[in-house]
């Protein structure tokens, strides 16, 4: 996997004017042509053919050729570059290091900001399956996007607002420092994840702060997870404090089956619990904490 800092440092302006122009063009052309980027950028169409073959070099577009005419479209790796660059322009991010994890949806990666803090950038990937299932089952997507590049962006903005309004509330969740397109920039926590089974000096304190967490989006924001299990809960090393995170699918308490979405996440959560740990609560009792 090649180092997004490094890529970064080869790109100059001229070759992120290139980019911009042919992300506007993503929204009419999958594959745009090159009189197309042309005309966008505001360049020579030796000019442009010259950032391109930079830009393919790099893997930051691809190319078609249809009949006598080559054709562009850019990357997901083009779209951490604009990401990344918004971010540093944002004052958000200052350096970004190696990454540090992979999701079903997601990259993570190891940052640092203009003041010194640690950070963790997070590239939502929605692709072509995951975008059309998510079309499926979240009631956000039926928006109308024209790309999972889109739809990626969409998931980024929402993450942030939920973790913002979240954080304000003193929730267990990572700070929020920004989002640019598809990325989120957040607190990085030194931790451990749930589903890794870290041993706990008190597993029900853990597991009670959970509920707070989860209590706190339902009461005081009005918003349920939607996808919660050990895989999106992190666990502090040293004061063993867990942080709810991958919050892009939530949904609001008063949706159709968000009481159903609740039930589920407290179920996975309690199951795991009383399977690692020997932690026993009711579902119910959990379900009335929460909801109280």
């Amino acid at each position: 996997m090649p180092s997004l800092g490094l890529i970064f440092k080869q790109l100059a302006e001229e070759d992120f004017k290139v980019l911009r122009a042919m992300e506007k063009l993503s929204k009419r052309y999958e594959y745009a042509p090159l009189e197309a980027i042309v005309r966008e950028s505001g360049f020579f169409e030796e000019k442009t053919s010259l950032i391109l073959s930079k830009l393919y070099r790099l893997k930051l577009v691809k190319s078609r050729l249809t009949g006598s005419s080559r054709s562009y479209r850019l990357t997901y790796l083009a779209l951490d570059m604009l990401a990344l660059r918004g971010l540093v322009d944002q004052n958000v991010v200052s350096a970004i290091g190696e990454r540090i994890g992979v999701g079903k949806e997601s990259e993570l990666y190891k940052a640092l900001s203009p003041q010194g803090n640690l950070l963790t950038v997070k590239f939502i990937r929605l692709g072509r399956q995951s975008f059309r299932r998510t079309r499926l089952v979240r009631s956000w997507a039926t928006l109308p996007v024209s790309s999972w590049f889109d739809q990626s962006k969409v998931a980024a903005e929402r993450e942030y607002k939920a973790l913002a309004e979240l954080h304000a509330f003193k929730a267990g969740v990572p700070k929020p420092y920004g989002f640019n397109r598809h990325a989120t920039a957040i607190q990085y926590i030194d931790g451990v994840e749930l589903y890794r089974r870290p041993m706990l000096r008190k597993p029900e304190d853990t597991l009670q702060q959970v509920l707070d967490t989860i209590r706190v989006a339902y009461v005081n924001a009005g918003i349920i997870h939607g996808d919660l299990s050990e895989y999106n809960i992190i666990v502090e090393k040293e004061s063993e404090k867990p942080y709810v995170i991958d919050w892009p699918q939530y949904i609001y308490k008063y949706e159709m089956n968000a009481l159903e979405l609740l039930r589920r996440d407290l179920k996975y959560i309690l199951n795991f619990f009383m399977k690692v740990y020997r932690v026993s609560m009711r579902l119910e009792e959990a379900l009335n904490y929460v909801t109280s």
